[in-house]
């Protein structure tokens, strides 16, 4: 591997790492990402973002420095700004789950939504990033600035752009836009022209292990060697996917604040039934194949607000599941004690990906207990899970566990029982920011040879769950009906 830094844009926080000629992390700094409200929504507070990186490289030390020779950034995919030739912002820095571009989303009919589907693989929503340039565009005009010149970039691509002092758009995050014909790999006239917009607004197109030499400028500032590369490296979970050598007939699980899942492919699927189930084509930053991805908007996000709903520190609730674990499998859970949760307390996952929805609980009792609502919670998380991964109508052999939630034994253990699956779990930290050195380094990463905690379904934990689960269906489907 090549000494690197990289940069992981979360939705959360920023995580920004060095990682030595071993693949092994040197130094690994979390910050919040920098953002505020500006009138519309949530946009990011771009100098702040790149203090964030350059604090990072200057706090190494001119020997640890002189040994860098990439720099990687990679992250969130939905996310985006016009910016100059000059690489300075022409307009906001848009979060992805903002949705002031909403309007442009609802004009469209039901015919053009199929087309678009057909055409780019993702189902028509103001998270992507055509929405927001079709917003920015109209603001600048009505400002009366020019757009000439002017080019969309994503969050992790305009923070390269300031490294550089070029722009670019790497497949993975073009194809999170709703710009990018999925299966020729190349910016659409068609569907840019349904927002009024002309491609001539989207850069060039360059894979991840394409990188861009950093400017004299930013050498000099942050004390690199000129001849250190930049590489855009792609969408998060995607990058996520490459540091698990993620393979044909696997999924994987990426848990964060939210949960993405991802599966490989060598074409992508665009027929009817994925768009019903809301699933996501995209390229992937491995050149080699498409990715199909499916998000659940509250992951590991539930342990806060578990906190949150039986005032209890995280400690405490750790603690307990800690019990709850050593309880369920001795087979000392009472099932049918347990309410009903139906945890969308960030909005519903696919195929509704209602952002407004929220969680519901039913069947609390005058003795439901603490300990009941936080395994009734897990459990709702758990057929949630399911809930996304039929969508897939894909058979797998294993699950990998990238992310927090890979330590959570509770919540992994009921996953696999869920789903009758071996859930294959991370023991090592950072695993996107590894794919994103592999990708720039020209090599892959082996999956097994970081030792994973192998999660195995038990035959009677499924059998009792899907027996508990057929007894509250017909409530299950009725809160999915009344949580929006």
């Amino acid at each position: 591997m090549l000494p690197t830094v990289t940069i992981d844009i979360g939705t959360t926080n920023v995580k920004v790492g060095l990682f030595d000629e071993e693949g092994g992390a040197d130094s690994i700094e979390v910050v919040p990402t920098p953002t505020r409200e500006d009138g519309w929504g949530e946009i990011y507070d771009a100098r702040a973002l790149e203090r964030i990186v350059t604090d990072f490289i200057g706090g190494q030390g001119a020997a640890v420095r002189s040994r860098i020779q990439r720099i990687t950034v990679g992250g969130v995919g939905e996310s985006g700004a016009f910016v100059s030739a000059e690489t300075e912002l022409a307009s906001p820095l848009i979060l992805w789950h903002d949705q002031r571009g909403r309007k442009w989303i609802d004009r469209l009919s039901r015919e053009e939504r199929g087309r678009l589907y057909r055409i780019t693989g993702l189902p028509a929503s103001a998270n992507y990033g055509l929405s927001k340039a079709a917003w920015a565009l109209e603001r600048i005009r009505a400002e009366g600035r020019s757009a000439a010149g002017l080019v969309w970039l994503n969050v992790s691509e305009y923070l390269a752009a300031r490294m550089t002092g070029k722009r670019w758009s790497e497949y993975s995050l073009a194809s999170r836009t709703l710009a990018l014909d999925v299966s020729t790999r190349s910016w659409s006239a068609e569907a840019c022209a349904l927002f009024g917009l002309s491609t001539a607004l989207f850069p060039e197109l360059r894979g991840a292990d394409a990188g861009t030499a950093v400017s004299p400028g930013f050498a000099a500032r942050a004390g690199l060697p000129a001849a250190t590369r930049v590489h855009v490296v792609g969408h998060d979970h995607m990058v996520g996917a490459v540091g698990a050598g993620l393979g044909p007939g696997e999924f994987l699980d990426s848990t964060g604040t939210t949960e993405g899942l991802d599966s490989v492919a060598d074409e992508p699927r665009l027929d009817a039934r994925a768009e019903a189930a809301g699933l996501a084509n995209g390229v992937f930053c491995a050149p080699r194949w498409w990715s199909l991805f499916g998000s659940i908007p509250t992951g590991g996000s539930a342990f806060a607000t578990l906190q949150t709903m039986l005032d209890m520190a995280a400690a405490e609730v750790s603690r307990r599941e800690g019990d709850l674990l050593e309880k369920y499998l001795a087979g000392r859970i009472d099932l049918s004690r347990l309410p009903v949760v139906l945890p969308r307390f960030r909005g519903a996952p696919l195929p509704t990906k209602d952002i407004r929805a929220r969680g519901v609980v039913v069947g609390l009792r005058t003795d439901t207990t603490a300990d009941e609502i936080i395994l009734a919670t897990f459990v709702g998380l758990a057929f949630q899970y399911r809930d996304v991964v039929s969508l897939f109508d894909a058979a797998t052999g294993r699950v990998k566990v990238i992310g927090p939630a890979a330590k959570d034994r509770l919540w992994l253990q009921l996953k696999a029982d869920v789903l009758g699956v071996p859930h294959s779990a991370s023991t090592v930290a950072e695993v996107v920011s590894r794919g994103a050195q592999a990708l720039a380094s020209g090599e892959d990463r082996r999956w097994d040879d970081w030792g994973p905690v192998v999660i195995r379904p038990d035959r009677v934990r499924y059998a009792r769950l899907a027996e508990w689960f057929e007894s509250v269906r017909r409530r299950w489907e009725r809160m999915k009906e009344i949580s929006s």
